[in-house]
């Protein structure tokens, strides 16, 4: 069966481009664990993140972004919706994400390979961005006004105290990695498939985006920023083009495709190309005997 608009890569996963599986589970464990360790590094902070929480929330209200209530308030309709959001924030994060590297790595080696540097680039610059501007949610902040849906509704995955939660550093708002991994799925994703139904995966940041949002995680900022981060990351490590096989095609072109090129044939030499010539009988002489 053929699909229309298929490309090699579709066919015949390029076993030459995956690494060594022991190496690049010891690489992704490596990473989740300086990520945990590095959010834990930044706790504390407390009035540092206060602070910043009330310039973050007084910036978006000068530049007229919309306020992070007004998707709050959408979900608060519902129980039953709040509670669905609070869990996909909870439960879809880190399985959606290591998902989405181990299908790269079995079916689009050479798109794992760069979409793990892409992630372990974005989340080491926003773990540097966590040290240096611990920031307190929105739902910790007093002038936001919004509920704390994931101790009110659950489920959560942060204590009560925010100031002496060890398990999790929740002042590491800025920026949100949630929607950064989201959006790095999706594009992920896009790229490495050629079905018409790919463009579906940009629902997945979205949901994300209201999600973290709405549940008063987030500020709109903190995703403004992981966006210019995966900006960056896209910018200074780009995917490299593999040039495309065009003789010896081990499958058969779709219907109405160009056929290949034909092979030119090497030039005939100069002493077999000239034509050869064989002296004419003279009937004129052989007339003159008779």
């Amino acid at each position: 069966m053929r699909y229309a608009g298929s490309e090699p890569a579709d066919r015949e996963p390029d076993s030459s481009a995956r690494p060594p599986l022991v190496r690049e589970l010891l690489l992704v464990v490596g990473l989740f664990v300086i990520y945990k360790l590095g959010r834990q590094a930044a706790n504390g902070h407390v009035e540092e993140a206060y602070r910043n929480a009330g310039n973050v929330w007084d910036f978006e209200r000068s530049v007229h972004l919309p306020g992070e209530g007004a998707v709050q308030r959408l979900l608060l309709h519902d129980e039953t919706l709040i509670h669905l959001a609070n869990t996909y924030y909870a439960t879809v994060h880190f399985p959606a994400t290591l998902l989405f590297l181990g299908w790269l790595y079995w079916r689009r080696p050479r798109h794992y390979v760069w979409s793990r540097r892409i992630l372990a680039a974005l989340t080491g610059a926003a773990l540097a961005l966590h040290l240096l501007f611990p920031l307190a949610p929105p739902r910790l902040l007093a002038a936001a006004g919004l509920v704390d849906t994931g101790q009110v509704y659950g489920p959560t995955v942060y204590g009560a105290t925010p100031a002496t939660d060890s398990m999790a550093n929740q002042f590491a708002a800025m920026p949100s990695l949630h929607f950064g991994w989201a959006v790095m799925v999706a594009v992920g994703m896009i790229v490495a498939t050629r079905t018409r139904w790919r463009w579906l995966w940009l629902l997945h940041p979205l949901v994300t985006l209201l999600v973290i949002v709405g549940t008063a995680n987030h500020y709109w900022l903190d995703s403004i920023v992981v966006s210019a981060l995966l900006a960056l990351a896209f910018a200074a490590l780009p995917l490299r083009r593999t040039e495309p096989v065009r003789a010896h095609l081990p499958w058969h072109p779709p219907a109405g495709a160009p056929a290949p090129a034909a092979v030119p044939r090497p030039a005939a030499s100069t002493a077999d190309a000239a034509p050869q010539t064989h002296p004419a009988p003279s009937y004129a002489s052989s007339g003159a005997r008779r």
